[in-house]
């Protein structure tokens, strides 16, 4: 079966041909690196992390470049708020968003280029979309450069928009824009507002390049002019994508065949964000769950579904993968199979993981109905093993060391105890002395530990109102 993907460009599912057969071109809009990430921001690393071991998978010699963006109207605020200079705030943020990354197992990408050091390369492209009549300096002594949105009949094309119905591209200060739609490419330096360090030398005086044009370039640099994928977070839409489309056909690059966009984390029905102040460190959250446990509930859900998060939602994740550890500890050492046929189905319909996710549900409680039953439940767990491993769920994946490490023991030891305890209580209730088999409940649910009784077998998990 072809792996197909719902293009947001054209709003319909596709099927993936590349632009070079048995390799795929994958640019992904990383993040701006001005505070700590949050659950939301992660969300598309994992992601899109997904799409790039599926397609590995499926035998591409994948090239996946995910940018930084480490110069920003924002990081020069935040670092002046701070007292710290702007490139010392966004080096430390870096390092944080990559802790986070490695706490979720995210692989990491061919290349991560930062937008400082491919200036010359906007600088190349801008001088390009001037000389053929895409772009103009600003006439009011700025040192800014823009997009002349009306010079492209096209632009608009990926969000389906006609220019007079957009807002203003707010930017920039507007005085130097022939449209207020136009948005900057270059914006001259402030000397009373900005530091020296801000600015680079460019035709146009001292400055630095505008938000969309440094993605056009970096895409270019190390994919070339036509690349296959472009992601990102759906509200980079518009003007983000937009705007970088626009850009780079108008300079000649035919620029992405598919887009792929994943949805928001929301809080309370809001985006989760920092200027709402409802957003999520990934160092909160993991000091109460695994960050096995966190990218298995991000997972979960399909990329394109927007996720309400709650903390009750992510123990009923968390329970559910350590359903999954249970069973695969309960059978031991097993060789890595074969993914099922309806598994493979799934992820090939748009990386449909929810689907994805009921087979491997599926395939674990065929497994301990076996071990019930004592029969031998190792093709089983090969299949789970498979299917956890593109999903970059595999317990044993080496990444994971030393990524709650003392929890996972923590829980590994729970289950053994546990399920010494209710092989007892089995016991009891087989030999009908109920009495005995109500006091070990009793004792396990004191303990905060709540017990399911299951077609396949009692179920345990660790009581949510429990833990403090």
């Amino acid at each position: 079966m072809t792996f197909r993907l719902y293009d947001t460009a054209t709003r319909e599912v596709r099927d993936f041909v590349p632009l070079e057969e048995g390799k795929a071109g994958l640019y992904v809009c990383g993040l701006t690196v001005q505070s700590e990430p949050h659950v939301g921001h992660v969300r598309s690393g994992v992601n899109f992390d997904v799409l790039q071991r599926w397609l590995r998978h499926l035998g591409y010699d994948v090239t996946f470049i995910r940018n930084v963006t480490d110069i920003d109207d924002k990081i020069l605020m935040k670092s002046a708020e701070q007292g710290i200079a702007w490139y010392q705030l966004a080096y430390r943020m870096q390092r944080e968003l990559s802790r986070a990354y490695d706490a979720l197992n995210v692989a990491p990408p061919t290349y991560e280029p930062a937008a400082t050091g491919h200036v010359p390369e906007m600088i190349v492209l801008i001088e390009e979309l001037i000389a053929k009549g895409h772009a103009y300096a600003a006439e009011d002594g700025s040192g800014d450069v823009y997009f002349d949105v009306r010079s492209w009949p096209q632009y608009g094309e990926l969000t389906r928009q006609g220019i007079d119905d957009m807002a203003a591209a707010e930017d920039a200060d507007p005085r130097g824009k022939r449209d207020p739609r136009d948005f900057a490419l270059w914006k001259g330096w402030k000397k009373e507002s900005e530091p020296e360090t801000a600015a680079w030398p460019s035709p146009w005086g001292p400055g630095r390049p505008g938000w969309h044009i440094e993605c056009s370039a970096m895409a270019g640099k190390y994919l070339g002019p036509a690349f296959d994928i472009h992601g990102g977070g759906v509200d980079l839409r518009f003007p983000h994508h937009e705007n970088e489309q626009a850009q780079s056909r108008a300079a000649g690059r035919p620029f992405a065949s598919y887009w792929m966009h994943n949805a928001w984390i929301t809080t309370a029905g809001e985006k989760m964000s920092k200027s709402l102040g409802n957003s999520l460190t990934i160092p909160a959250v993991l000091e109460r769950y695994r960050g096995i446990e966190l990218r298995y509930y991000l997972v979960a859900a399909h990329y394109r579904s927007h996720v309400e998060f709650s903390f009750e939602a992510l123990d009923e994740a968390a329970a559910g993968f350590r359903r999954i550890e249970s069973f695969l500890e309960r059978v031991g050492e097993a060789p890595r199979g074969a993914l099922p046929d309806d598994f493979t189905t799934a992820m090939n319909d748009d990386l449909g993981t929810p689907a994805a996710m009921a087979v491997l549900f599926d395939t674990v409680r065929e497994g301990n109905s076996a071990l019930g039953r004592g029969d031998d439940a190792t093709p089983y767990a090969g299949e789970v093993l498979a299917m956890l491993d593109v999903l970059g769920l595999d317990p044993a994946d080496p990444a994971w060391a030393g990524v709650g490490g003392e929890d996972h023991r923590l829980t590994g030891a729970l289950d053994v105890l546990v399920g010494a305890l209710l092989e007892q209580r089995a016991a009891a209730r087989a030999a009908k002395d109920f009495a005995t088999a109500d006091a070990i409940r009793d004792r396990i649910k004191a303990a905060g530990i709540e017990v399911e009784d299951t077609p396949d077998g009692p179920r345990w998990s660790l009581d949510a109102g429990s833990i403090s």
